[in-house]
C-alpha cells in the first residue's frame, strides 16, 4: 500500500514518549513520592486530605519540566507533518510536544503548566514560572488546582479522542503500555483499513489485533524507523 501526502496520521504518546527527555513516570517512582502513595497526591481524595502535599508535588514536577527538553522522538513527529496531516493525542501532562513544534495536539490528562478553578473547571489559566501555592485564586475567589486529571476522575477530552482517532489512515502508539483506561480504549476506534504501529523497548501486548506492526525501539529511534517504513511503503 502506498501512503499519500496529507494522509491523517494518528499518534496515541505516553510516558515513553518523554523518558528520553529525562521525565520520571509514576512507574519509575515505584508507585511512591517521598514516602507518599502516588494516590495521596494524584486523587480528589489526596487534594482533599493535604492540599499543601498535592500542590507541593506539582510544583516539583513542573519545575523538573521547566528544566528538560524535547528529544529526537518530539522533533521526528514534528518532520512528519511534512508528508502527513498530524495529530497527537497524548496521555502526557508535559508540553514537549508543544516546544517541539507538533501542531495538532490534544491533551487527554490536563496539562501541567496549567491551573484551574476548583469552583469552574472551566476557568483555566496559564502557570508562570513553575509554582502553584495556597492562595493562588481564580477569577471566582476559588483556590485553583492543577489542571491535570487525577486517578478517579473522568477524561473529558476522551469523546474527542475518539473522533480523532476514528478518522486515522495510520495510528501510531508510541511509549504507552495500552493498560491506563479509558486512554486504552482507542484502538477500537482505528479504522479497519488503516495499519497500527507501536514503538516501544517493552513489550506491549494488545489483544484481538492482528494487523500491528512492533518496532522495539525507544521513542527517538524508533521514531525514525517509522518515518523510514511509512515513506517506503
Amino acid at each position: 500500500m502506498k501512503f499519500d501526502a496529507m494522509k491523517k496520521l494518528v499518534v496515541l504518546t505516553g510516558a515513553g514518549m518523554s523518558a528520553e527527555s529525562g521525565l520520571r513516570t509514576f512507574r519509575d517512582m515505584g508507585g511512591l513520592w517521598e514516602e507518599h502513595d502516588v494516590y495521596e497526591v494524584a486523587s480528589p481524595g489526596g487534594w482533599h486530605r493535604d492540599r499543601a502535599l498535592v500542590l507541593r508535588f506539582y510544583n516539583e514536577r513542573r519545575k523538573q519540566l521547566l528544566e528538560t527538553t524535547p528529544n529526537k522522538g518530539h522533533f521526528g513527529l514534528v518532520e512528519l507533518e511534512r508528508e502527513f496531516e498530524v495529530s497527537i493525542v497524548t496521555q502526557n501532562v508535559d508540553d514537549l510536544h508543544e516546544r517541539a513544534g507538533s501542531s495538532c495536539i490534544l491533551h487527554l490528562h490536563g496539562e501541567l503548566r496549567k491551573s484551574r478553578s476548583t469552583e469552574d473547571p472551566e476557568l483555566v489559566y496559564d502557570i508562570e514560572g513553575w509554582k502553584l501555592e495556597e492562595g493562588d485564586l481564580c477569577e471566582k475567589g476559588s483556590q485553583l488546582r492543577p489542571h491535570v486529571v487525577w486517578f478517579g476522575e473522568a477524561v473529558p477530552a476522551i469523546e474527542e479522542a475518539a473522533k480523532i482517532v476514528s478518522a486515522a489512515d495510520i495510528f501510531v502508539i508510541i511509549g504507552t503500555s495500552m493498560n491506563v483506561y479509558p486512554a486504552a480504549g482507542l484502538i477500537n476506534y482505528v479504522p479497519p483499513t488503516a495499519p497500527i504501529y507501536v514503538i516501544d523497548p517493552n513489550e506491549v501486548a494488545i489483544a484481538g489485533h492482528s494487523r500491528i506492526r512492533v518496532i522495539r525501539k525507544n521513542a527517538g529511534e524508533g521514531v525514525q524507523l517509522l518515518m523510514e517504513e511509512i515513506r517506503n511503503e
